[in-house]
This record gives C-alpha cells, sequence and structure tokens, in this order.
C-alpha cells in the first residue's frame, strides 16, 4: 500500500479523496521541522503540502521512495524542482482551484471602488449619513483595460462584458482571432492606458513586469481611469502610485497584492481613494476545497501511473530519449524563454526547424513541448510541460516543425523563429555534447553564448571603440562581465553584443548603455541555470532605447 505523508494543513475533503479509495494509508504531520521531515520522508511514497514546507533538495536525497509531490497551490518556490526531477520524483501543483475566486475577488474590488462602499460603509458605521460625500460611477459601456488573458484575466472579461463594459486587453501571447472570438480587442500597452477608465492587471511577475507601470504609464492614463491589481506585488511601482493618486492625476486605486507583504506600513493606506486588502484574491472555502482535492486526485493518479493534469516538471520521458535528446529539451526550452523576454508584437505562430541526422531519427515532440514552455514560462506562472501545447493553442499561436539533413555550420542544431504583427525573429542554437549548449545566431548575426544566467542583448554601431564603451560603463557601475560575443554584419554596419554578468544590470545603467551614441537597442534577459532560483527574475531589469 502507497503512504502518503501530508505535512501541511489540508482540507478534509481533499484528506477524503486518498482515504475513501482504500489504497493508501495517510498520515497528517503537521508543523514537522526539517530534522524531523528529514527522519520520516524515507518511509512515504508521496509528500502532499502547501507552502509552509520546504522540500529541499536534502530531503529529497532522503526520500529514496517518493515518486510524487504535490503542492495545493500554484507556487512551486518551496520545493527544489530541479532536484526532484534528477531523483525522477514527479511534482505537481494545482493553478485552477483558485481561477474563480480569484476572478471574484477582482470584480468585488471593481465595484466597491467604482462606488465607494469601503469608506461609505465606514462612514456609517461612524453614525454620520453623507450621501453626496460618496458618489459613484457606473461600469456600462465604460471602457475595462486588462494587462493579460490568462486563466483569470479571461473570467475576469466575462464578468465585465455581463455589465455592458468594453473590452481591450494587451497580451503579447495571444492571437487577435483568438481574442475576437471572445468579444475583446487586441491593443498596445500605449492604447489600453490612453483608452481605459479601468485597468486590471492579469500576468506573472518576471523581470518584464516589474514596475512595469509607473510613473510615465500614468501620466499616459485619464485622470478618471482606476487601477485594480489583485494579481502580483512589485508589478506596480508603488511610490509612482502614491504620487499619481496624490495629484490627482488617477481617480483611485484596488490593491490586494503588494511588493512587501505583510503592507502594513505602506503610504497608500493612509490615502482615501486607495482601497486595500490583505492578499485575500485566494481566499475562499471553496478555493481551499478545490486546491485540496484537486492536488489528492493528482497525486492518486500519479500513484496509480496514471496521467496527471498539472506536473510542473518533466513528464516522465524514456531515459534512451532523454541521453539522446537532453540537451536539445533544454536548449529549446532556454531559446524560448530568451525569445519571450526580446519578442515586440502579437505572436502568431512559432516555426521550429530541425537540422541534422539526430532528429531524422528521434521524436522531437519533447523538444517543441520544451520551447512552447519556455516561451510561456516568463509570462505565465502555471504553465508546464504538460499543458503549454493547450496554452498556446488557446491563444491562437500555430506551432510548425520542419527537418533537413543538411549539417551547415553543425552537425546538428534548432532554429526557431517566432513570427508576430511586427516580423521575424530567429534563434539557432546547438549542443557541444551532453552538457555544453549554446546559442549560435540571431536572425543573421552569428554568435557564440552559453544561454545561462543574465545576459546583455545589445544592438550597437560596427565600429572601433564600441566594446570598451561598454565595458566601462559596466565597470564603473561594479558589474562583472563573465563572457562576451559579438556577432557582425559589414553589409549593415551592425553588430550584436551579447554581455553575460555575473549579477542584474540596474534600470539606470542600461538606460546609461543605451543613450551612447551608435547604440541602438539594450535588452536584459535571464535565463535560469540549473542552480539559479525563478524568484531572482523579478529584480529591477528593463529593455532600454537608445
Amino acid at each position: 500500500m502507497n503512504k502518503v505523508l501530508v505535512s501541511d494543513l489540508l482540507s478534509q475533503q481533499g484528506l477524503d479523496v486518498l482515504t475513501e479509495s482504500g489504497d493508501f494509508e495517510v498520515d497528517v504531520l503537521l508543523d514537522l521541522s526539517h530534522e524531523e521531515l528529514l527522519d520520516r520522508i524515507a518511509d512515504y511514497n508521496a509528500l502532499l503540502i502547501r507552502s509552509a514546507t520546504k522540500v529541499t533538495a536534502d530531503v529529497i536525497d532522503a526520500a529514496t521512495q517518493l515518486r510524487v509531490i504535490g503542492r495545493a497551490g500554484v507556487g512551486v518556490d518551496n520545493i527544489d524542482v530541479q532536484a526532484a526531477t534528477r531523483n525522477g520524483i514527479l511534482v505537481v501543483n494545482t493553478p485552477t482551484g483558485n481561477t474563480i475566486a480569484a476572478a471574484e475577488h477582482t470584480i468585488a474590488m471593481l465595484l466597491a471602488l467604482a462606488r465607494n462602499i469601503v469608506p461609505a460603509g465606514i462612514s456609517l458605521r461612524n453614525k454620520t449619513w453623507q450621501r453626496n460625500e460618496f458618489i459613484g460611477v457606473e461600469l456600462y459601456g465604460k471602457s475595462f483595460g486588462t494587462i493579460g488573458l490568462g486563466r483569470i484575466g479571461r473570467e475576469v472579461t466575462r464578468r465585465v462584458q455581463a455589465f455592458g463594459m468594453q473590452v481591450i486587453a494587451y497580451d503579447p501571447y495571444i492571437s487577435a482571432s483568438a481574442a475576437e472570438k471572445i468579444g475583446i480587442r487586441l491593443v498596445d500597452r500605449e492604447t489600453l492606458f490612453q483608452a481605459s477608465d479601468y485597468i486590471s492587471i492579469h500576468t506573472h511577475l518576471n523581470a518584464e513586469t516589474y514596475h512595469s507601470i509607473g510613473a510615465s504609464e500614468f501620466a499616459r492614463m485619464k485622470p478618471s481611469c482606476r487601477l485594480i491589481n489583485c494579481a502580483r506585488g512589485g508589478i506596480i511601482d508603488e511610490d509612482a502610485l502614491y504620487d499619481a493618486l496624490k495629484t490627482g492625476e488617477l481617480a483611485g486605486a484596488a490593491l490586494d497584492v503588494f511588493e512587501n507583504e505583510p503592507a502594513t506600513d505602506t503610504p497608500l493606506l493612509d490615502l482615501e481613494n486607495v482601497l486595500a486588502l490583505p492578499h485575500l484574491g485566494a481566499s475562499t472555502s471553496e478555493a481551499q476545497e478545490h486546491v485540496a482535492i484537486e492536488v489528492a486526485q493528482q497525486v492518486k493518479n500519479a500513484l496509480r501511473g496514471e496521467p496527471v493534469a498539472n506536473a510542473v516538471n518533466q513528464p516522465k520521458i524514456d531515459p534512451r530519449t532523454l541521453d539522446i535528446l537532453g540537451p536539445y529539451l533544454t536548449l529549446a526550452e532556454k531559446i524560448g524563454s530568451f525569445h519571450a523576454q526580446i519578442v515586440e508584437g502579437q505572436i502568431s505562430a512559432i516555426k521550429i526547424h530541425y537540422n541534422g541526422t539526430l532528429f531524422q531519427k528521434e521524436d522531437v515532440t519533447p523538444v517543441t513541448v520544451a520551447l512552447q514552455k519556455g516561451l510561456l514560462t516568463p509570462v505565465l506562472a502555471d504553465v508546464n510541460y504538460v499543458n503549454a501545447p493547450f496554452l498556446i493553442k488557446q491563444r491562437g499561436i500555430s506551432v510548425t516543425e520542419t527537418k533537413s539533413e543538411s549539417e551547415a555550420n553543425f552537425a546538428n542544431s534548432i532554429a526557431i523563429t517566432v513570427v508576430t504583427d511586427k516580423g521575424e525573429s530567429v534563434i539557432e542554437g546547438t549542443a557541444f555534447g551532453k552538457k555544453d549548449i549554446r546559442i549560435v545566431r540571431i536572425n543573421q548575426l552569428h554568435i557564440n553564448v552559453r544561454p545561462t544566467g543574465y545576459i546583455l542583448l545589445i544592438y550597437n554601431s560596427d565600429q572601433p571603440g564600441m566594446i570598451g564603451l561598454m565595458g566601462t560603463i559596466l565597470g564603473e557601475h561594479n558589474i562583472n562581465i563573465a563572457d562576451m560575443t559579438v556577432g557582425r554584419s559589414r553589409v549593415w554596419d551592425l553588430a550584436v553584443t551579447l554581455i553575460n554578468v555575473d549579477s542584474p544590470v540596474p534600470r539606470h545603467v542600461l538606460q546609461t548603455i543605451a543613450s551612447q551614441k551608435k547604440i541602438d537597442f539594450v535588452k536584459q534577459v535571464f535565463l535560469p541555470g540549473q542552480e539559479d532560483e525563478i524568484e531572482d527574475f523579478a529584480n529591477d531589469t528593463m529593455e532600454a532605447r537608445g
């Protein structure tokens, strides 16, 4: 009989999924210390947790019989997923369990903000009857702008459409035709900020979105605009938001998340036009039950050898295929992530070309799936190897594969093209052995870069002194260069410079580089390595242009 350890509080409905089947022995042991978990874990085939239990590499190494780790919730930052993968342990989570709760919470915030419900209620509790002080605004006919059209974003738009609101959206990872089918008009960021009466954020926190809504964005919004964030703290520059609300540049804000939580000391709480709550988006009894039932069902399926819906790490691939294609799985995922961080425009298609004799004999489906996961990971919190193809298809993005046996420059390589409404971008990569993967071409410029850690992508004129200029600026700000490669095109007098650095480059340094003559474009990319933590992604990085 399979033994299951539940080390964090889980609803009884979730436990019943396992106990009522009669196939599992379930032990609920809460508040275990790290040492106690280490001592006990070897006896169990499955581990169910929430956010409190830390499943570190030493715990995983001690778990000699463990086959699956189930996380009741979305985030898996308390699990060493790399160690689990190395040990053949499946990690599953529950990204859909709180979708309705989060969507309804956003609507509650929207209505409360529009009708001044909280301050009016407080006023009445204070024994005052001031109807004229709390005149609200209607939703009907207003423009609702959503940033992100993932699961929660779509549920929110369905509900605001029922109020008669006109929905516009910014999401480069969904095609215009797919958006039109659900009654949404896609626009660019500039248009969304200028045209919206309400703006709601439904996107992932990463280097692209960190402080992506700040002073310059508020300046482009209507003074009557109201902002809602029930997604992630850190997307909004809270200092700039305070100034915009204080000066009347923005009418109001409803915030359920903050950059630093608990946010009991933020000056935003002093403003009357701010509705603030302590991160309650998923806090419903139904959501807690849903995630418990969902994770228990997935653990049950995994232990029985049945398919699971939300595998965070690599699905099972036979050892032979993994041995042969392993480097290209990693390479494809990294190229996908690289594309996601530099792409401009609305993505409509992905084309992957497999070059070389290796790919003629092998099923390349796992590599294509890895590419799709890599492309979506920087913008979606709940993407994995199982659902990535579905999410790509749902967004109306086509995926095509081609093969050739030509060995023009490398024995085997993959070239991945992302097609948008602004053109095409190509990144090619290859593997030298099982552990040495390289990006060898960006568009028509040939390079040689290790795709790991923080990388600066710079387009500049091909002339003397440019490398020295970049190096000097980085050195003046105590940023160490780990590696550098330059690709040149004499036809266009253009060069692309890629610089691996040991630490993230702050925004003002990127702007300094971009402001130099003969530098056209600067972009910072982060590609996690085996030991990198995903949460470092939210450092102060951004795009800059000269």
